[in-house]
């Protein structure tokens, strides 16, 4: 075997990972491998949990803290009660002091699991502020003229995200949103004087709100600052990652379970899979390399994607709910249903489609497995129901099922509750009350 690569440089793992998008200045790579920086990303808080969107800016935080710089996770508190306008087509909903709250204790947990706040990281220890502790009373007249005077409405508009919103003249943009873009760009004038803070990361739609922070330094400040964005995550069809067609995949176990956390990364297309392992994992640059070879040459392995899934869900949810999320997906294509406790069954079934029996049709003879599975629309007829078990093509939890005759009963039940009945890849749970 031959001896794996030396430990990278940060910005060498940057360039290998497809991390850097922009930067405002050439010689910032070779700067973060040679000077210590404090760093900032912002956080929206307009949720009580972040979604996967949200990950790999907060993976970031953590690969320069590994590095040896110090991390600095911002939360919107302030701002959040506006909202960017950016990458939307009119105007947020404000939200109330209350919900503001709730979002930000939500999203606190969260990143504690991901990026060290403790004393141990030493002058790397991370901090999690909120901007609402100095937006929220600054003064009008104070903010107008120490930050406003410093730029011209001509470039206000000509940022792009304002431009399509005056595009639609029916809906416009609100003097509100259209002060978001001073509001962070004092953000960044206040982390720097008081935190040391040089440097603002974030996605490349974040652009034009960095570069108005850097320059709201060198003019208020005569200093200078820096920023760098990562490149928009998206999936093999073009659509914004970490959405789905039902609802957001969320970092909180209660939102998004473990399993469908788990789920989600497996079903990462090929085409994308080795970039998502880039952006979302810490595995060495060889065992990324070899995944990537794996994925050209036996696509149909999916080696590549459950290194992903579990490399992410450990980093989310820890080792051990990762493991019982990959358990139960290996059970699901196994056929081992029966070995899953109640738990992992029901996150499992959890996007399968669901019925509901009393327990009395399985007294006496019990239930037919022909008319189960037409009742569940297995099938469209008890004549296709009975051609199909007869073929093989039928399980109940674990079990090929072959007689056309069966009938089921209490003992079939998983967990005295449950039935699942399957014809090839399509399920339906069954559960008796």
């Amino acid at each position: 075997m031959p001896p794996k690569s030396a430990e990278p440089t940060l910005s060498a793992d940057l360039e290998f990972r497809g991390l850097i998008h922009q930067v405002t200045d050439p010689t910032l790579a070779r700067r973060l491998d040679a000077e210590r920086f404090t760093a900032y990303i912002g956080f929206d808080p307009t949720a009580d949990s972040l979604h996967v969107g949200s990950l790999l800016q907060v993976l970031m935080l953590r690969r320069l803290q590994r590095a040896g710089h110090r991390p600095i996770a911002l939360a919107g508190g302030g701002t959040g009660a506006i909202g960017d306008p950016g990458g939307k087509t009119e105007e947020r909903v404000l939200l109330s002091p209350e919900e503001l709250a709730t979002n930000l204790a939500g999203m606190h947990a969260q990143l504690e699991r991901l990026v060290d706040f403790g004393d141990a990281a030493g002058q790397s220890r991370a901090m999690l502020l909120d901007n609402g502790t100095w937006l929220n009373d600054l003064a009008v007249i104070e903010f107008l003229r120490d930050v406003g005077k410093h730029f011209s409405v001509n470039q206000m508009m000509a940022r792009e995200a304002v431009k399509t919103r005056l595009e639609r003249p029916e809906q416009g943009i609100s003097y509100t949103e259209f002060s978001y873009m001073l509001l962070q760009a004092y953000d960044y004038l206040h982390l720097f004087d008081e935190q040391g803070c040089r440097l603002q990361l974030g996605a490349s739609d974040q652009w034009g709100n960095i570069t108005m922070g850097i320059e709201l330094i060198r003019k208020a400040r005569r200093a200078e600052a820096y920023g760098l964005t990562t490149p928009l995550v998206l999936k093999a069809d073009g659509t914004k990652f970490g959405k789905t067609e039902t609802e957001t995949v969320w970092l909180d176990a209660a939102k998004t379970s473990p399993y469908q956390l788990y789920q989600f990364f497996y079903r990462t297309e090929d085409s994308v899979v080795g970039g998502y392992l880039r952006y979302f994992t810490f595995l060495d640059h060889d065992t990324i390399r070899t995944l990537d070879g794996d994925t050209a040459e036996h696509p149909e392995r999916r080696a590549a994607q459950r290194a992903l899934a579990r490399e992410v869900c450990t980093l989310v949810h820890g080792a051990e709910e990762s493991g019982r999320a990959e358990a139960a997906a290996l059970a699901l294509y196994a056929g081992e249903l029966s070995t899953l406790d109640e738990q992992s069954l029901l996150e499992v079934c959890a996007e399968t489609p669901t019925s509901t029996r009393g327990r009395a049709t399985l007294d006496g003879a019990g239930l037919s497995l022909v008319d189960a599975l037409v009742d569940a629309a297995l099938v469209k007829s008890k004549g296709e129901a009975r051609r199909l078990v007869s073929q093989g093509g039928v399980y109940v939890n674990d079990r090929r099922e072959k007689d056309t005759d069966a009938r089921l009963g209490r003992p079939d039940l998983l967990f005295d509750r449950y039935l699942v009945l399957r014809k090839g890849r399509d399920y339906h749970l069954v559960c008796f009350e």
